[in-house]
């Protein structure tokens, strides 16, 4: 019975220290924004809470003998794994100050999963081959999810560049170029995994225009096919600036309805 009581609270106290840490390292940031450097302590915080947000999925996860890929599980899932590549992205790049709206995103998916995950959902195992359909999707969405961001921060300084003098945050950027390398790097990273994912799923699902998966597989290749057009263009003609932008940002979003959209409308609209 004690052991019952005790592995909730094990998680509890996991995913409190989690949303505590993430969130104050938000704070550390929002403080230091128009600084060219963040202080070293702002990514000690974040790392303990990526590490803390693990070890509560790991324990969760041996729980309940499986993961459960319902709409919140899923989202912390990402969360997490975007909160941690951008740690590790920033181990050589300047990009930590995109902390600032991915951590309490990463913090508030947490405490949604803590509360209003559905327990009763059965937990699913997978085989090597659709383990790795899955994984290489959410890490393909993570660093996809990056790139956006990073886009919709080009966007800003671009825009702000414009003005004179420009705000203390965008002077605090690294140079315009250096952002749009950055930009088209998570990008070529991101569509790596994202070819595997697509390939992998049509090796491996049987009837990948299902109905059930058609708009999921459509709306993945379309952004795919964007993804691809982008880093093309940008080798051979130069591509760059609001064009390279807008269509990160609708690569995106089309990535977004598929992974998301009806996962979202199922469980939270419709409760199936």
């Amino acid at each position: 019975m004690t052991a019952n009581i005790y592995k909730p609270m094990k998680t509890t106290a996991l995913a409190a220290l989690s949303i505590c840490t993430y969130l104050a390292s938000t704070l550390l940031i929002i403080r230091q924004i128009d600084r060219s450097r963040i202080q070293r302590t702002v990514l000690y915080l974040a790392w303990i809470a990526v590490c803390t947000h693990l070890l509560y999925t790991a324990i969760v996860f041996q729980q309940n003998g499986g993961f459960n890929f319902g709409f919140f599980s899923t989202s912390s899932l990402v969360a997490m794994i975007v909160a941690l590549l951008l740690l590790i992205a920033a181990l050589n790049n300047p990009v930590e100050k995109l902390g600032i709206a991915l951590f309490p995103i990463a913090a508030t998916m947490l405490a949604l999963e803590q509360n209003f995950a559905d327990k009763t959902q059965a937990p699913l195992s997978y085989n090597w081959a659709m383990s790795t359909h899955i994984l290489t999707s959410i890490i393909a969405f993570s660093l996809l999810n990056i790139a956006a961001l990073q886009a919709i921060l080009l966007a800003i300084q671009n825009q702000q560049l414009k003005s004179h003098p420009p705000k203390r945050f965008i002077q605090s950027l690294p140079p315009l170029q250096t952002m749009e390398s950055l930009l088209f790097q998570m990008l070529g990273t991101g569509l790596v995994f994202l070819t595997i994912s697509l390939v992998s799923g049509f090796l491996f699902i049987e009837n990948l225009f299902a109905q059930h998966l058609v708009h999921k597989t459509v709306l993945s290749i379309l952004a795919w096919i964007i993804f691809s057009g982008l880093l093309v263009g940008r080798s051979r003609y130069g591509w760059r600036g609001k064009a390279a932008i807008q269509w990160t940002l609708i690569g995106f979003v089309l990535l977004l309805l598929a992974y998301f959209g009806s996962k979202m409308v199922l469980e939270l609209i419709l409760h199936r």
